[in-house]
């Protein structure tokens, strides 16, 4: 069984990409830049390929590598992820333990300040709650990924019309067609800090992204979702806008959301 990354990254030369990430298994690198190449090393007995895009998006970084790809486990990245020793081998073991599993979600450091989630213990994923997990927890196996034909949305995340969400319409997507997802607390890497490419803060458009993406996400349920998400996060959302603004801003996203598709 051979993991695989799939790494999007912005300008970026092969061998600075390599070291800053301590790659250490198999690699598919999406360079978005202002150029067309194509490079392949052998690095530490594992065979990294980088391909660079003028293209933008993440979204489409992401499908680009998912093409190319030809590993046993894909398992998606950024440029500012730092693995830890080891990780190949700790998501493989993770497989064989489950083997029910079509994907397994692990755990990223983050700084608290953008953390959504923190796996503490093994069980499957729902429908309620694949919304917290980011694209970097997810490893999954590379023939159920290409069965199920999904793809990560071109409308939500870094470089589209919406600011963020292509990594949980992917997971969902992925789920509603009868595939299985597991959480292992297993930490296989860190997010160095840096600024992001789509957050700006609390302000209007987060809330009325959030809104659109929650109708493709929850269906019936968004307004119900909506409200829980601000409440439960109320301190952390709402220090500059009252929850009844915030939520007013999700209601205007939730309708502009009838008249597109993801």
């Amino acid at each position: 069984m051979k993991v695989q990354v799939l790494a999007s990254v912005m300008n970026q030369s092969f061998d600075t990409i390599v070291s800053k990430m301590r790659l250490d298994s198999d690699a598919v690198i999406i360079n978005q830049c202002d150029r067309l190449g194509m490079e392949e090393k052998e690095y530490n007995g594992h065979i990294l390929r980088f391909f660079s895009f003028p293209d933008r998006g993440i979204g489409r970084s992401r499908n680009e590598a998912i093409l190319r790809a030809d590993g046993d486990i894909c398992l998606f990245s950024d440029e500012d992820i730092v693995y830890e020793p080891g990780y190949a081998e700790a998501i493989i073991r993770e497989f064989e333990q489950n083997p029910d599993a079509d994907m397994i979600l692990f755990n990223i450091t983050i700084e608290k300040e953008r953390r959504t989630y923190h796996i503490s213990e093994r069980k499957r994923v729902h429908w309620y709650n694949c919304g917290r997990y980011g694209a970097v927890s997810f490893a999954v196996k590379r023939e159920s990924l290409l069965t199920s034909g999904v793809t990560f949305s071109l409308l939500f995340g870094g470089g589209a019309r919406y600011s963020n969400g292509e990594d949980s319409l992917f997971l969902k997507e992925f789920m509603d067609k009868g595939y299985r997802v597991y959480t292992a607390p297993v930490t296989i890497g860190h997010e160095e800090a840096g600024d992001s490419t789509w957050f700006e803060g609390y302000h209007e458009k987060f809330f009325h992204d959030r809104g659109v993406l929650y109708r493709f996400l929850y269906g019936r349920w968004k307004s119900v979702m909506a409200l829980r998400f601000l409440l439960a996060h109320r301190d952390k959302l709402c220090r500059d806008v009252s929850v009844k603004q915030a939520y007013g801003w999700m209601k205007d996203g939730m309708k502009e959301s009838r008249n597109i598709c993801a």
